[in-house]
């Protein structure tokens, strides 16, 4: 069974489903009489040999003058800084806030994992920072290359054709996100993970897949359901909340003419509170191209 909070992480950031597949990733459009805005699901952490394009994205991308992204603030200079800030904590160690059973749990995790410093490092994050470490960690080792991920590939072809790239968010709302849920919620995403160690590679390819026939329903089970069912709260946070601002800001966009092309992760843009939806509440029509 998909972990309940490690889907929407890796969404965040990103057994096969039956379903309708439509042989590429979804894209959506917007219109109104002089504005286009194109919608695009992406995947943060990509096998270097996925094709993913195709015609209508390529024609798109071509016909767009700007790029949003959620953020562009994410030199590794800044991440470390906000990570510093909010991702640790060396006055309360973390298997503090563990039964024993769950130390050991930590302490297999950061192993199987190759933590760089191991469990030690572990030790001085806050739960949000050491659960998403350990859903990264193993992914990457596998082969799945964050430099790889859509978005980066989509911000480097627009910055080669002399377009800007901007963003929805900044990275310290990203992380904010995390770092300011309670700490009960932190806890229960990381031994969410810990129970979980040995499946992260192969949820994650089983959504990459899912993405790659632009089957929502998969997605939507994959990395939205289990978290709507047992972490409402975390669920509003990281998905609901974002959707709803998104959407004013693409409704706002709406008022300049010309056409844009918005690439998020593409857990926003499938379930019953995707993105698609939050604009249609605000009368927007939507369409799948």
């Amino acid at each position: 069974m998909l972990s309940r909070c490690r889907a929407l992480l890796i969404g965040f950031l990103l057994a096969l489903f039956a379903g309708p597949a439509l042989a590429h990733p979804g894209l959506w459009v917007v219109r109104d009489a002089d504005t286009t805005i194109y919608l695009f699901g992406t995947v943060h952490l990509l096998p270097q040999d996925t094709a993913w394009h195709f015609p209508a994205l390529d024609a798109a991308l071509a016909d767009s003058q700007a790029l949003y992204v959620e953020i562009v603030d994410d030199d590794q200079a800044n991440m470390t800084a906000l990570v510093l800030r909010y991702g640790m904590d060396m006055t309360h160690p973390l298997t503090g806030l563990l039964t024993p059973f769950e130390g050991s749990r930590l302490e297999r995790a950061a192993r199987l994992a190759n933590v760089p410093g191991g469990v030690a490092s572990l030790n001085m994050m806050r739960p949000w920072l050491a659960a998403l470490t350990l859903t990264v960690a193993p992914l990457t080792q596998a082969g799945l290359d964050p430099a790889q991920g859509v978005d980066k590939q989509l911000r480097a072809a627009m910055e080669k054709a002399g377009k800007p790239v901007r963003a929805l968010e900044t990275a310290e709302q990203q992380i904010r996100f995390l770092a300011q849920m309670p700490q009960a919620m932190q806890l229960a995403m990381l031994r969410s993970t810990l129970r979980d160690t040995d499946r992260a590679t192969v949820d994650l390819k089983a959504i990459i897949e899912a993405w790659k026939n632009g089957d929502d329903e998969a997605l939507a089970r994959l990395e939205n359901d289990l978290m709507r069912r047992d972490e409402p709260q975390l669920y509003q946070r990281l998905l609901v909340e974002r959707n709803e601002a998104w959407a004013k800001q693409v409704v706002a966009l709406l008022q300049q003419p010309g056409a844009v092309f918005i690439a998020v992760g593409a857990a926003h843009l499938a379930g019953p509170d995707s993105l698609q939806q939050q604009l249609k509440k605000l009368g927007e029509d939507v369409d799948r191209l």
